[in-house]
Order: structure tokens, then C-alpha cells, then sequence
């Protein structure tokens, strides 16, 4: 059981450590709870925001029309950003406005209504945002310069000397290639601004979600709770273990394209990788799915790098519990012969949409049936170069509405 210390010590420690601000109110849009990061936000000491007013850290000219929202939220109940496509400001208590960003939470506790609002200074990103537009605007004209030189001096030479034709050809060439970088560059930016978008969406919803089962583990005091808590519990444990996975394939893709990424290759046992990857993976198991593997492998020595190959076998895992409903089977089959080992894993999930399945292995590329499941687009890609690196190969056979089983052959030993 867990008494109202411990779980009072846990929630402070989630609810203050979040460098976001997180905010709560009740229904009757009161300040009922904020965490260190929004009193440092809007300028207040610890605490002096509760009690107050939503309408405290809101500009004036919108108290009317955000009242009006707020009811409308409360009566939804459902979780969602807030402002889409609109400007959202804060007011500091000093009177200064800034730019924010809000996700929205409801969640009650007893009869009550509150909601939980995750909330960011985006000051320096717009300022960022800003200063890209200005830079933009800058090379567009200086390009747009550039070839107006261009093609007055490919004039001049064409009408002056035949014979230097071919320096033109030369110019237009360099041209065309400056042309290509600069769109090059201009899609890189447009990468970059949808890698940080996307790092933000994945972390934001685990965490709060993480802290509302937090927050709600410590309203179940009483013994015949304790199942009410095992939930959140398994909730809180399924979350951190997707933050980490997700951490550990931003790791590896930083790696891969700073060539930084160094093999440790040692002997361990095929029986300990098994058990250690199926471990992992019953702990993100939905209700009522199981894996089949063979209770008695025949172990061997391998000589390879047991980190990537448990991060590979655990992604291939991971992506079958995920895109699987509850209550299927995943089966995990294991073959070898005296060079090499091949490694299955079948599920009975949603399968790839045949016009997808030749981008699989693409980094950040996501199936058109997987956009609602929480993932990176990543996993796939790191697991398909690691193991060409280590003299391995991937590959997969799937029907949409099927399932999908996927193949990894891999040396016993790396030479």
C-alpha cells in the first residue's frame, strides 16, 4: 500500500521537476495548484498564484471570449491544445505580455472538475521564427539579385562574343546548383522545425499523462483501492518506458550521422538476450496479448554488440504490442545454423498499407494507419543500419488488416 507521505513525496517530485509549467484550476476556473516553473513564468513566489483568478495571467481583451471557451471545454471534457491556429499571450505580474503555448487536461477528483494546463514560454522560439522569416526574405533577394547579375552578364557576353558561350553554359550550371542548395537548405530547416515538433508532441503527452496518474494514485488510500492503483502504476511504468525508447533512438540517430557511433562487440549468451528483450516487452503489453517464444532455446555463444541487438529486437517487439489489438498473440521465433542467427517476430496487428511498404525503413516515415499511435518513425530506420553495419539485414512480409512479420538474419560472430 502506499500511504499519503510517499505519494505526496512522488507527486511533488513529478509535478516540480517538469521544466514546463503546469497549471491546475477548478471548474470555477480558480488556481487550485502550479508548479515552480509557472510562478517563475509569470514572476510570482511559490504559491502566491493560488486562489487567484484564472483570469490573473490572461490579457484583459480576452477574459470574455476565454470564459466562454472554458465552459464549452468543461462541459467536453476532452483533452486538446489550446488556440489552435491563434497568437496565445500571458501576463506577467509586472503587466508584460509574452507568448505562450497550452495543452489542456481534464481529469475529476471525486465529484470535482479541474483541468490541467501544460504550458511553455515560446518568447525565444518566435523571436527564432522571426529571425528565419527576416534570413529568408535576405537570401530571396540576394538570390533573386544574384540572377538578375547572372543574366545581364549572360547577355552582355552572348551579344559581345560567341566564343565565350561556353563560360555562359558554365554560369547557368552554377546557378542551377546554387538554386538546388539553397532549396536543399530550405528543406533541411523545414526537417529540423518538424524533428523539434514532433520531439515535443511525443513527450508532452506521456508526461502528462504521467502526471495525472500521479496526481490520481494519491486519492486511493484505502486497501480495497490497491487494484486503482496497480493501474496507474502500470500506466506510469508503460510511460517512462516510451520516453526511454524514444530517448535511446534520438541518441543512436546522433550518432549514426556524426559517425560517432562505436560498436562494443563482447561473447553473451542467446538465452540471456532473449530473456532480458521479452522481460522488456511484457511490461508494455496491452490487456490480453502474449508472446509465444521457445521455452527452451538452444543457447550459443554470440559475439556481437548485445546493445544493438536488444534494441533492435526490442523495437521489432515494441512496434508488435503497439499495432496490435488487445487479446492477440505475437510470436517470437528463433533459428540458427553454425554462421548465422535468424530472429522473427509476427504479429496479428494492423499490417502496412501496400502503398506504404516501400517506405518502411525511411527515417521519420510513419505508415498512413499508424498516424493516431504515438511513435517517432525512427526505430525502423536505426534498426535497418545497425544491423548493416554489423553484417546484418532486415526485412518484412505484412497484409493490411493481417499483420506483419518481420525477419532479422544476423552473424553469430561479427569478424
Amino acid at each position: 500500500m502506499f500511504n499519503s507521505n510517499k505519494s505526496d513525496n512522488v507527486f511533488n517530485l513529478l509535478f516540480q521537476g517538469i521544466s514546463e509549467g503546469v497549471l491546475v484550476v477548478n471548474e470555477n476556473q480558480i488556481i487550485a495548484e502550479v508548479n515552480n516553473s509557472v510562478s517563475e513564468m509569470f514572476g510570482y513566489l511559490p504559491n502566491e498564484l493560488k486562489g487567484l483568478h484564472l483570469n490573473t495571467l490572461i490579457p484583459t481583451r480576452v477574459h470574455a471570449k476565454h470564459d466562454h471557451y472554458f465552459k464549452e471545454f468543461i462541459k467536453r471534457g476532452e483533452s486538446r491544445r489550446m488556440g489552435i491556429g491563434m497568437d496565445l499571450y500571458g501576463i506577467r505580474k509586472d503587466g508584460s505580455k509574452f507568448p505562450v503555448e497550452a495543452g489542456l487536461n481534464p481529469f475529476t477528483v471525486g465529484e470535482k472538475k479541474y483541468v490541467m494546463t501544460i504550458l511553455s514560454d515560446i518568447t525565444l522560439r518566435k523571436q527564432a521564427e522571426e529571425d528565419v522569416k527576416k534570413l529568408n526574405n535576405q537570401l530571396e533577394t540576394k538570390v533573386e539579385q544574384r540572377t538578375r547579375e547572372l543574366e545581364d552578364a549572360i547577355a552582355l557576353l552572348r551579344s559581345n562574343n560567341k566564343v565565350l558561350e561556353l563560360e555562359v553554359a558554365k554560369r547557368k550550371k552554377a546557378e542551377a546548383k546554387m538554386k538546388t542548395a539553397l532549396n536543399k537548405e530550405r528543406e533541411l530547416g523545414d526537417l529540423k522545425t518538424k524533428f523539434l515538433s514532433l520531439v515535443s508532441h511525443e513527450f508532452k503527452t506521456p508526461l502528462s499523462g504521467i502526471l495525472t496518474s500521479a496526481t490520481l494514485i494519491g486519492k486511493y488510500k484505502l486497501e480495497e483501492q490497491q487494484a486503482k492503483r496497480d493501474k496507474h502504476i502500470k500506466t506510469i511504468k508503460n510511460k517512462v518506458h516510451y520516453l526511454t525508447n524514444i530517448l535511446n533512438d534520438f541518441l543512436s540517430i546522433e550518432r549514426l550521422e556524426s559517425g560517432k557511433v562505436t560498436y562494443k562487440f563482447e561473447d553473451f549468451s542467446l538465452q540471456t538476450l532473449v530473456n532480458e528483450v521479452i522481460y522488456n516487452a511484457n511490461v508494455t503489453l496491452k490487456s490480453g496479448q502474449k508472446i509465444n517464444y521457445p521455452n527452451h532455446i538452444e543457447d550459443c555463444i554470440l559475439h556481437q554488440d548485445k546493445n544493438v541487438m536488444e534494441l533492435v529486437l526490442s523495437n521489432l517487439l515494441n512496434n508488435a504490442i503497439k499495432y496490435s489489438s488487445e487479446d492477440t498473440r505475437i510470436d517470437f521465433r528463433i533459428a540458427q545454423d553454425e554462421e548465422k542467427i535468424n530472429f522473427e517476430v509476427e504479429d496479428q496487428g494492423m499490417g502496412i498499407p501496400e502503398k506504404d511498404q516501400k517506405h518502411i525503413f525511411e527515417r521519420y516515415f510513419r505508415a498512413e494507419n499508424a498516424i493516431n499511435n504515438q511513435g517517432t518513425g525512427i526505430g525502423l530506420n536505426i534498426a535497418k543500419v545497425h544491423l548493416e553495419n554489423l553484417g546484418g539485414k532486415i526485412y518484412y512480409t505484412s497484409k493490411e488488416n493481417k499483420g506483419t512479420t518481420f525477419y532479422v538474419e544476423i552473424p553469430k560472430k561479427h569478424e
